[in-house]
């Protein structure tokens, strides 16, 4: 998950995931979900920002894209904020879960 600024137009927010996903392309890396929640009131200010627009990608890859993606979100002015997890079995069959579930309602 990572935040990016509020002041990029609808253009430069998809150029930015856009940039993000060709790193993780380019680490030969598989983009199971993507999930963008919009433009989002921050729990507190960052670098005077109130707002930010919060985007989601799952992905799988091996343990070294994690190194190169995050080198790449701190380069990024446009990035204020990332967090990186590593799933559980668990939380892989939620994501699954939660993934058709949201499916099923474009659907219907």
């Amino acid at each position: 998950a990572f935040i990016l600024t509020p002041v990029l137009s609808e253009n430069q927010m998809k150029e930015a995931v856009e940039k993000i996903k060709n790193v993780l392309s380019g680490c030969n890396a598989k983009i199971v979900n993507e999930e963008y929640w919009g433009l989002r009131k921050l729990a507190y200010p960052i670098e005077g920002k109130s707002t930010g627009f919060y985007c989601l990608l799952e992905f799988e890859a091996e343990p070294t894209t994690i190194a190169t993606l995050e080198t790449q979100y701190r380069r990024d002015e446009k990035v204020i904020r990332y967090l990186t997890t590593k799933l559980d079995k668990f939380a892989i069959e939620y994501s699954a879960k939660r993934r058709s579930l949201k499916s099923k309602e474009k659907e219907a």
